[in-house]
């Protein structure tokens, strides 16, 4: 074993610089590219502003009715979400008149969203949300544990230096989302309408507000300075104000499983499956959510009874034994949902007047759990942006001060993302050798402990989200791997292995870190917006 860590160390050092070398490259490649994206969609009219119109309503400026003493509100927030309730509350506690349209208000019913990360919390701290997780049975989780083959290991998240009330939290979707509701409600200079907005208002190249039609069928308009689009993954809105490149790598099957004890209590459960991981979390004392992934966009059919049969003839032989009987109830029981699994890369048109956030504006393969740390974090960092502004009604001032955001975030962001989207295509099952060595490399990596095991974790948790450490612990593993091949005696075809193994390795990471922005990930003070600031004409609230 000795031998074997002796191995990965140096390896390593090897698999760091390579990647540093891979790194820039890539870092010129998508800077040339970027500033082609900025003369097909430069700021200001007949760029990207003239995009959006398409698919906008145009604003008359003949007579039509205008509020005399301007927007009855400062922020229009669409969607209600997590990302939209928790940014309601929190800027309107800041002061500014916020009004939200939804187009449902009654409590979500979802299969995802339930699981918040040690460092989600830690925001939903920061943005004075942490009581929403209160009164809806939410369970504490403490860590990861990892199946395979038979064999498991428990993965803690590095909680030590934190809180004792700091962990992650798992829970009903709809019951923290209506208390996030119920929160922002309280205050009462934000406003919560259920209606479906229809489309941005758009008037000389900015977005003045949004058309929304009622419960009732009537269409009403509703002004502000800053629209942000918060109408998660399916949004109908983010085509306007983005490149939504969306992949959907796979789809979820979504079962409730009721009074049975998980192996490894106040803990999440990932079973290495063939072809692909399976999920378990409590969402409450008595209930655990069990996630199967099934790669591509088909899957077997529910009318038919193709869904059960795949459910019980292929996936229970290789879930932990102690839920078989609950698994099968949860299946005779009838209640399967399933939904598309989504990922899209951020890629933002600066649009006056206008914002992207949440699932609409960035998503990722929810196998890590990561997507409401990213939604929080993005929140705070808006919040912090905005703080010192007086007002927003110069639109174009404001526009080019926000694109600052898409810099400040993405640290953060992206390496979330870039974790999530790796480590689903490592845990997927292969019938590649390379792929299959990198799977099993990955479990016994994150099974050593020490450094092995805490660095990934505090990755996976969102409280250490670092670009570096997200690359040095990928390639580590690469290198951990290769070092498993060679020990203790290499041969060609052993060689050859590890040669493809760590190609495998370089083509599943660098894709991805290449479509989040290799710059703004890894070299955001190298960008000119990360040093924007406040402009001066509506600079600083002194109150």
């Amino acid at each position: 074993m000795a031998m074997v860590v002796d191995s990965c160390v140096v390896g390593t050092f090897f698999a760091f610089l390579l990647g540093s070398i891979l790194l820039y490259i890539l870092r010129r490649n998508a800077t040339a590219k970027a500033d082609k994206r900025r003369d097909r969609h430069p700021y200001g009219p007949g760029g990207a502003v003239d995009e959006i119109r398409n698919d906008c309503v145009r604003v008359p400026t003949n007579g039509e009715v205008r509020p005399e003493r301007g927007p009855e509100a400062d922020v229009i927030i669409v969607g209600a979400g997590v990302a939209g309730a928790a940014l309601a509350h929190t800027l309107g506690k800041d002061g500014r008149r916020v009004h939200v349209i939804e187009r449902d208000l009654t409590e979500p019913d979802r299969i995802v969203g339930e699981l918040l990360q040690p460092g989600g919390y830690l925001k939903l701290i920061e943005l004075g949300l942490q009581d929403c997780v209160e009164q809806i049975d939410a369970q504490r989780v403490l860590g990861y544990a990892l199946f395979k083959d038979g064999r498991s290991t428990r993965l803690s998240y590095p909680l030590e230096k934190f809180h004792a009330d700091v962990a992650g939290r798992s829970f009903h979707n709809g019951r923290f989302v209506q208390r996030m509701r119920e929160k922002a409600a309280t205050l009462s200079n934000v406003q919560l309408k259920q209606g479906t907005v229809t489309s941005l208002l758009e008037e000389n190249g900015t977005i003045k507000g949004v058309q929304y039609k009622t419960k009732t069928g009537q269409e009403l308009r509703s002004y502000a300075p800053l629209t942000i689009v918060c109408d998660g993954c399916f949004s109908n809105l983010r085509r306007s104000l983005c490149d939504p490149k969306v992949d959907v790598p796979s789809c979820f099957v979504g079962l409730v499983l009721e009074n049975c004890k998980l192996p490894f209590p106040n803990h999440g459960h990932v079973i290495l499956g063939d072809p692909s991981p399976i999920l378990f979390y409590p969402i409450s004392s008595t209930e655990v959510r069990c996630l199967v992934d099934v790669p591509g966009q088909k899957i077997p059919s529910i009318a038919n009874g193709e869904l059960a049969k795949y459910l019980k003839t292929t996936v229970t032989p290789q879930i932990p034994p102690e839920l078989h009987t609950a698994f099968i109830a949860a299946i005779d029981k009838g209640n399967i949902r399933t939904m598309p699994n989504r990922s899209m890369p951020a890629a933002p048109y600066p649009t006056p007047g206008a914002l992207l956030m949440g699932d609409a504006f960035n998503m990722r393969h929810p196998l890590t759990g990561g997507g409401m740390t990213v939604a929080l974090s993005d929140i705070v960092v808006l919040r912090d942006l905005l703080k010192p502004l007086r007002d927003l009604n110069d639109s174009a001032s404001l526009c080019k001060y926000l694109e600052c955001f898409y810099t400040l975030r993405k640290p953060v962001a992206s390496t979330i993302n870039t974790l999530a989207g790796a480590l689903y295509k490592v845990f997927c099952a292969s019938p590649d050798q390379a792929r299959k060595e990198m799977r099993e490399a990955c479990f016994d990596y994150l099974s050593l402990g020490g450094v092995c095991s805490t660095g990934p974790v505090a990755l996976l948790s969102g409280l250490n989200p670092r670009p570096s450490s997200l690359v040095l612990h990928f390639f580590s593993v690469a290198i951990y791997g290769v070092g498993r091949l060679l020990l203790p005696f290499p041969s060609p075809k052993r060689l050859w292995i590890g040669a493809r193994l760590i190609s495998g390795a370089s083509a599943i990471i660098f894709p991805i870190i290449k479509a989040e922005g290799v710059r703004q990930m890894f070299f955001p003070a190298t960008v000119p917006a990360y040093y924007r600031a406040p402009p001066n004409d509506i600079n600083y609230n002194a109150a």
